[in-house]
């Protein structure tokens, strides 16, 4: 899956992907969203993967968009692109497994909305998050103005963009949006125990809870509770349910296959 501006790597159970242009830092390229879009994807039909994390190499997670390159497409290019950034968002969605984004440095922008496309949030101590569209006279894309309002509602997500503050982590912590914070030089170290412990869980029990939750602030509660009737029905057939039943039965801890 490696291409110039992502590398990867499996762990066991465990798909590490990380941005790579730390010179800029790891401000999107097209040639890293399409990259991951891919990595994505590939991983989603891989048995073999349980669980991915998604981090940066260098000073940051991620700068979002690259400024040094803006002003210099035309409207088609530009379009063009925000189409594969849509793409790379929906595949992280769309991934069955759980993704974590561990974050240190900076997330702004783009690069901020893609840690918000992931299911949890891992931050070091010392990074910061920022809206940071409107300081280049944008509004944001890769979804954040699907995601922020619904994690802090409308207010807060307005002042967030509108004004492009760099938020510390711990109060991202206080809002929910950021799951743990630890120190910067045990980041990785977290992030990859959290993936495995999910890895050893119910995955595909995972995966629809994902399903579930991503999708119920479309739905009624009268729809989630009959999706919730229909998907548990299906998976009280599944041999993760039954390995759960023995083990609980025989006093031991459960050995989940994600089947």
């Amino acid at each position: 899956m490696d291409n110039q501006h992502l590398l990867s790597e499996k762990k066991a159970s465990v798909l590490l992907l990380t941005l790579n242009r730390p010179d800029s830092l790891n401000a999107f390229s097209s040639e890293m969203i399409t990259g991951l879009t891919k990595a994505f994807r590939q991983a989603d039909q891989d048995e073999d993967i349980k669980a991915i994390v998604l981090s940066g190499a260098g000073r940051s997670f991620s700068a979002g968009g690259d400024v040094k390159t803006m002003g210099q497409a035309g409207p088609a290019e530009i379009y063009e692109h925000i189409g594969k950034l849509n793409e790379c968002i929906l595949s992280i969605k769309a991934a069955s497994k759980p993704v974590i984004a561990a974050v240190h440095g900076f997330a702004a922008g783009a690069g901020f909305n893609l840690a918000l496309a992931c299911d949890l949030i891992i931050a070091a101590d010392d990074s910061r998050f920022a809206m940071s569209f409107s300081q280049v006279g944008l509004i944001s894309d890769g979804g954040g103005s699907f995601f922020l309002p619904r994690l802090i509602g409308p207010h807060l997500a307005k002042e967030f963009f509108f004004t492009a503050e760099a938020i510390p982590a711990d109060r991202l912590l206080q809002m929910g949006i950021v799951s743990r914070i630890v120190p910067g030089t045990e980041l990785r170290e977290e992030a990859l125990a959290v993936a495995e412990k999910l890895a050893s869980g119910p995955v595909k029990a995972y995966g629809m809870m994902k399903k579930l939750i991503d999708g119920a602030h479309a739905s009624t509660l009268e729809g989630v509770l009959e999706q919730e009737r229909l998907i548990q029905t299906m998976m009280a057939g599944t041999e993760d349910h039954l390995e759960g039943i023995a083990a609980f039965k025989e006093k031991r801890k459960p050995q989940f296959q994600g089947k």
